[in-house]
C-alpha cells in the first residue's frame, strides 16, 4: 500500500479526493517534522516513531578491502504497540 492507496481509503470512508489527500499531505510534514526536531511521535494503537542515533562503526571497502570508519548516522524507528503487534503475530 502507498500513499496513494491510502489517500483513496480516507476519501471512501470521511470526505472528497483532494480533502483526503491534503489530510494525509499534512499528517505525513508533521511526523516529519516533529521528527526533524527530535521528538517522539505516538500514535494510540498504532505505534511510535523516534530517531536513534547509529553508533560510529568499522567497516571494509568492498572495493578495496581497506579498514575505514563509517560514521554515525540518524535513523527513523517504529515501534509496534501491543494492540497491533497481537493482530500481527
Amino acid at each position: 500500500m502507498n500513499k496513494s492507496d491510502i489517500i483513496a481509503e480516507v476519501a471512501k470512508v470521511t470526505c472528497a479526493a483532494q480533502e483526503a489527500k491534503d489530510a494525509v499531505e499534512e499528517f505525513v510534514n508533521t511526523v516529519k517534522n516533529a521528527l526533524e526536531r527530535g521528538e517522539r511521535v505516538t500514535i494510540s494503537d498504532f505505534g511510535s516513531f523516534s530517531v536513534v542515533v547509529r553508533k560510529a562503526k568499522k567497516g571494509r571497502n568492498p572495493a578495496t578491502g581497506e579498514e575505514m570508519v563509517i560514521p554515525p548516522k540518524k535513523k527513523v524507528k517504529f515501534t509496534p504497540s501491543p494492540k497491533l503487534n497481537d493482530r500481527l503475530y
